[in-house]
């Protein structure tokens, strides 16, 4: 896997961002989509209809936005992972100390839940008191998901060879790579 400086082997123009709950997908995602000049999709405004349930067309609004040949969008959901990685040119993954983690998906959550912030088909986290009761609630997910991709640079190595792919290790790592990305910001449009 790349480090955030080395210089990519080609323009990124399909991106997904890889780590657990609270890493920063998004938030990423967003930044790439302004300096490369990429459409970004929110892949949890895909998945999540009316009431938190699973929206039946998730899969073939997956299916369509990867065919375009521009887009960046977050590396999640097991029925959709392989088709992104499969039309994805770059995986870049926030592989963050979990303590930075933990601390942003709990902030996250309170925040959202005490301004009541409307999300994904006007859905609204749910009471915070749903950590204790609720083994789904988003930072017990977080908790528990923790170390699911550490087999991540295997899997690309053997099934995805072609990706360039690219490890942060922290913000510090983070910032650089938006940096050095901005360097193929003409690049990528010429493309």
């Amino acid at each position: 896997m790349l480090r955030p400086l080395d210089p990519l082997p080609h323009p990124p123009r399909r991106v997904v961002i890889a780590g657990v709950s609270g890493a920063g997908k998004s938030t990423l995602a967003r930044r790439l989509s302004r300096i490369l000049q990429l459409p970004y999709t929110e892949l949890d405004s895909l998945f999540h209809g009316p009431d938190w349930t699973e929206r039946e067309t998730f899969v073939a609004d997956v299916d369509a936005l990867t065919q375009t040949e521009r887009w960046v969008s977050e590396w999640q959901y097991t029925a959709v992972r392989p088709l992104l990685l499969e039309r994805a040119d770059t995986l870049v993954w926030l592989d963050l100390p979990y303590r930075i983690v933990l601390r942003r998906v709990v902030g996250r959550t309170v925040r959202r839940r005490l301004r009541r912030e409307r999300l994904w088909n006007d859905n609204v986290e749910g009471p915070l008191t749903g950590f204790f009761t609720d083994p789904d609630h988003i930072v017990r997910w977080s908790i528990r998901s923790r170390n699911k991709l550490r087999d991540l640079p295997e899997l690309v190595a053997a099934e995805y060879p072609r990706l360039q792919a690219v490890r942060l290790r922290s913000p510090r790592e983070v910032e650089q790579f938006i940096f050095a990305a901005g360097t193929h910001r003409a690049d990528s449009r010429d493309v």
